[in-house]
């Protein structure tokens, strides 16, 4: 009998999965556990939450719920998370701009990421998008043509994030500083609200995850007007990446992690790792994730502590050289 290399990749994947799940089953479920986010309901980041919640409980958790704690751009969650007790009964999912970018533009930022919050897993990956709503003429079907309207309509041309020092602020920043615009920062607590205002003609552009336009786009709210991946997001395959319209540096994503508090001991993590890796290869999961443009991947806590430190390097010369501060 043979066995495809493709079949022995998967069942080499599940090992680690299949040998965490009796010790994650054998130990008694908590009553309750709490996912706190920093960012309100209907976005991605309140998206994965749920969809992970939902596959925690029973086994990890009887009731796994998720606690939007919103404001100071995701920082009050990270507050929050930091003051709780690591027993694995709190959980904090974060985008990597808190943790990777604010230390790069705060003085004095309420918080360590290194110190005070502990790697629990990765959760999805995703690509950002810019679009604009009816504010922005129906002529401008493209990035180069927005930044052109924008030259020419100079009180206009501002865009929404959902948060100052967040990776969508500073590709909006990037984008005017390409055409050398004066292109204004709103920020918002979150991408839905910012998009709620763009389609409603109160602001003229967002900058935000992929995930979060394709309902509104899809409704003939908004139009997408590029995507910042490497290639063409498949969650968006008719827009062209930025690097399409002539932007050749203009290539950014980014991730959604999981953390405990800070001092966590490793049993703690290791069974919330356990917890975590099976809830987001759960089919249910995945599928749910896609819907908001999000790519469900899991990891151990050694390879999301890499990720954070990569970011945090490759960012610090970026952030300098936009000049954004906190103060700013």
């Amino acid at each position: 009998m043979t066995v495809s290399r493709r079949a022995l990749l998967q069942a080499t994947a599940a090992a680690p999965l299949l040998a965490a799940a009796p010790r994650l089953w054998a130990q008694a479920a908590f009553d309750t556990v709490r996912i706190v986010t920093g960012f309100p309901p209907g976005g991605t980041s309140d998206t994965i939450c749920r969809r992970v919640a939902a596959k925690m409980a029973p086994s990890y958790g009887k009731s796994v719920v998720v606690d939007n704690r919103t404001g100071a751009g995701g920082q009050i969650a990270i507050q929050a998370v930091k003051g709780m007790t690591p027993d694995g009964t709190a959980l904090l999912q974060t985008p990597m701009s808190m943790l990777g970018i604010y230390p790069h533009i705060y003085k004095k930022l309420p918080y360590d990421p290194v110190v005070d919050l502990t790697p629990a897993s990765l959760g999805a990956t995703f690509d950002f998008g810019f679009a604009v709503g009816p504010a922005v003429p129906a002529s401008v079907k493209s990035m180069p043509e927005f930044l052109a309207w924008c030259k020419a309509n100079p009180a206009q041309a501002n865009f929404g994030s959902p948060a100052a020092g967040s990776v969508p602020h500073f590709i909006g920043v990037l984008l005017g500083r390409s055409a050398d615009i004066d292109l204004k920062h709103v920020p918002y607590r979150g991408t839905q609200p910012a998009i709620l205002d763009m389609v409603g003609g109160q602001v003229q552009a967002v900058s935000g995850p992929i995930g979060e336009f394709t309902q509104h786009v899809a409704a003939g709210k908004c139009r997408l007007l590029a995507a910042t991946g490497a290639a063409r997001s498949k969650f968006a395959p008719d827009t062209p990446t930025l690097q399409e319209q002539g932007l050749k540096d203009m290539v950014f994503s980014e991730w959604f992690g999981f953390y405990l508090p800070g001092k966590a001991a490793a049993d703690v993590v290791q069974r919330a790792n356990a917890a975590l890796r099976m809830a987001l290869a759960d089919k249910e999961t995945v599928d749910g994730l896609a819907v908001m443009g999000l790519e469900s991947r899991s990891s151990s806590p050694a390879e999301l502590a890499a990720m954070l430190k990569t970011d945090t390097e490759r960012w610090g010369p970026i952030v300098k050289t936009i000049g954004f501060t906190a103060d700013s």
